[in-house]
């Protein structure tokens, strides 16, 4: 057998070090090499050069669209994924964007339905920002699946959540949205950002997911990343729902996707991110760098030793939380019961955890106050998936522009804290807890 062809028989956790790449054919360096190059000679016959400009045959042209440091890192995460093949861009926010922008057919009255549950700014793009781009966000109640089913019409483009929400950890029922989809040809995509190797959204049935890279997959807070992953399920086969999937796409000489990918090699896999590659990365320019993917790319090989740390801190401290008299509610997925514990067992895999993430409450606001600024240990910043535990207050940071009607309606309060459990040793993050609750 040879190495590449083994890739398809790795286990995951072997996948996160080996797929995609063996060595650089020049040097034999093992370790992938920062092409950090914008450009790329574009030598011998003229004609052959036009193909590759007119996706029809593979090369690379210019780092905006693909970069080979790049590609191996879309490669290896797909292979870890089980996926078509993956997209790098810019960062988590850009993924989102340009996920569910690639399905809109560019006429009014494209709407996508999403859970009412989701990161502030996540919910700013989808309610604020696609509105002016005459895309319509409906809100939708994952606790209620026939929500979104009411919320569906034939202009429907995508079905969004993400799988535990941040930072209310409400869990999206993706089995029975996938239902739903394939029933009304409407494609699911999860915002698995939290959540890497702990679920796996292709298994579920989603259609596509989303990852912000800058979180786990890089691990330590230094890189901006994000990835679109196309599982394959989706056939885009509805031309009044999808027209630019069935008709010749204007915005790259009236290519047809589908037709395009099957004369493609290591671009071959996915029409849905062979078009998003070729327009809206293309246009919009929301391209990651080279340095970035490689970053991302050491960051990946150690990502199911971290994940496995950071679940098994985090369930220590949620007991913890959980049986403190200062502290109201706690919300992790381990801890919920019911309907809920169902679902979340259908989510993860238990043998890895269930996340870093805790949302906890306290009195109000004051409280909240005088947690954050009494911790020592922890750091109060509005990121997730650092290696470090990180705390934030979400009515102070990520939920400030959220309305306050809307922000309580998705479970965020005055005295919420959002604690992502980092990988120090258990007693020292205890500790730091407490001091912090010491003051309120």
């Amino acid at each position: 057998m040879s190495r590449n062809n083994a890739n398809a028989e790795m286990n995951r956790e072997t996948s996160l070090l080996h797929a995609g790449y063996r060595h650089d054919p020049a040097t034999k360096a093992v370790s992938v090499p920062i092409y950090q190059s914008t450009a790329y000679e574009l030598d011998g016959d003229l004609e052959k050069i036009a193909d590759i400009y007119n996706v029809r045959q593979d090369g690379f042209t210019y780092s905006r669209i693909i970069n080979p440091t790049t590609r191996i890192l879309e490669k290896r995460f797909a292979a870890v994924e089980g996926a078509s093949d993956a997209l790098a861009v810019a960062s988590g926010q850009s993924a989102t964007f340009l996920a569910i922008a690639n399905l809109c057919s560019g006429r009014p009255g494209d709407n996508v339905v999403a859970s009412k549950y989701l990161y502030g700014n996540t919910w700013n793009l989808l309610f604020n920002t696609f509105k002016r781009l005459g895309i319509e966000a409906r809100s939708a109640d994952p606790r209620d699946v026939t929500s979104f089913e009411r919320m569906l019409d034939d202009r429907t483009i995508a079905m969004f959540g993400e799988t535990f929400s941040n930072p209310c950890l409400v869990p999206l029922p993706v089995p029975a949205l996938v239902e739903i989809g394939a029933r009304r040809g409407i494609p699911v995509i999860v915002d698995n950002t939290t959540t890497p190797l702990i679920c796996r959204p292709k298994a579920l049935g989603a259609d596509i997911s989303t990852y912000s890279a800058t979180k786990y997959l890089c691990g330590h807070g230094t890189t901006l990343g994000g990835l679109i992953v196309d599982n394959g399920s989706f056939p885009f086969d509805d031309a009044g729902r999808f027209p630019l999937f069935n008709d010749g796409d204007e915005a790259h000489g009236d290519i047809l996707w589908k037709e395009a990918v099957l004369k493609l090699g290591d671009l071959g896999a996915s029409p849905y991110l062979l078009k998003s590659r070729m327009t809206w990365l293309r246009d919009t320019g929301a391209a990651i760098s080279p340095f970035a993917s490689f970053q991302l790319i050491q960051g990946l090989e150690t990502l199911h030793l971290r994940m496995q740390r950071h679940c098994e801190n985090a369930v220590a401290v949620a007991e913890f939380l959980n049986a403190h008299p200062k502290v109201a509610r706690v919300s992790y997925p381990s801890l919920s019961s019911g309907y809920e514990r169902e679902l979340v067992d259908e989510l993860v895999d238990a043998r890895v955890g269930y996340g870093a993430m805790i949302m906890f409450e306290l009195g109000d606001e004051a409280a909240g106050r005088r947690f954050i600024t009494n911790i020592e240990l922890m750091y109060h910043v509005s990121n997730v998936g650092d290696a470090r535990t990180l705390v934030t207050h979400p009515v102070s940071t990520t939920h400030t522009t959220v309305p306050k009607e809307k922000r309580e309606a998705a479970g965020i309060f005055d005295g919420s804290i959002r604690l992502c459990v980092g990988i120090e040793n258990i007693d020292d993050i205890v500790a730091d807890l407490q001091r912090g609750l010491d003051a309120v």
